[in-house]
């Protein structure tokens, strides 16, 4: 692929997606993550596109809220996620949520359901199933986000921490193989980790992109849960981080 035409297939992904990751790009693109750089840079310098935090956007979608951007990334794969786990929970079933685009997913693959029983600190979870086919609403307190609409805080971990439910799920900003589950927010990690020990079954959702990365805070070891769902096969370090901690693996296919 010449420079100029990967400079057009750049362009193509992200009038498709909106924002992709750096890594993304390189991956799709079958190049390096320097070169990626390098292509997006006169992209960037003649205003074609934005570059944030380690990805690249459109500038039509800089006004975006930053919850709603990440909603575009990766939508499919997250998607794909989130029907996989819904058809793993029964009607009348508790879940616990946390906040996150792919959880966020979740509650939307469970507008099918029935009298669910969901407690969560996400305010766009909570509006997406409260109030529809029977279902129990708890939404924790504390000061709201204005960047997720999420409740976190003390007061949101002391809530959440009052119930036990079927499953607890999370998704999760990095995985690796030898840091584990982390984050990039301290608030976001200490929510998380609680979710996670209030669930007879234990899961971690999230899709491939955030395999080998590593975040500021850890959520927790691979001993921290009970299966992790995403979308394509796991580098082979997770893989066998996983299996020694005999957590389940599941990969949702199209």
């Amino acid at each position: 692929m010449i420079h100029s035409k990967r400079h057009g297939e750049i362009l193509r992904l992200l009038s498709e997606e909106g924002t992709i990751t750096i890594a993304s790009l390189a991956e799709r693109l079958g190049v390096s993550l320097e070169t990626v750089r390098r292509d997006v840079k006169p992209l960037t310098d003649e205003g074609s596109i934005l570059k944030m935090h380690g990805a690249v956007s459109l500038p039509s979608m800089a006004g975006e809220a930053p919850f709603e951007r990440r909603m575009r990334e990766n939508a499919e794969a997250k998607r794909l996620i989130a029907r996989m786990v819904a058809a793993t929970i029964r009607d009348g079933e508790s879940i616990m949520l946390d906040t996150g685009t792919t959880t966020s997913f979740l509650a939307r693959e469970l507008l099918g359901h029935r009298r669910l029983l969901v407690v969560t600190n996400s305010s766009d979870i909570a509006r997406t199933l409260a109030t529809v086919n029977g279902n129990k609403v708890y939404m924790a307190g504390g000061e709201l986000r204005s960047d997720s609409g999420a409740a976190l805080g003390v007061t949101a971990i002391e809530f959440v921490s009052r119930f036990s439910v079927n499953h607890a799920v999370i998704s999760i900003g990095a995985v690796d193989a030898v840091a584990g589950l982390t984050d990039y927010e301290l608030e976001e990690a200490e929510f998380a980790r609680m979710v996670l020990s209030r669930g007879q079954r234990s899961l971690v959702i999230t899709d491939h992109t955030k395999f080998g990365r590593q975040g500021l805070v850890q959520v927790c070891g691979f001993d921290g849960f009970s299966e992790l769902a995403t979308d394509q096969p796991p580098p082979r370090d997770i893989a066998a981080a996983l299996s020694q901690a005999g957590a389940r693996l599941s990969i949702a296919v199209a």
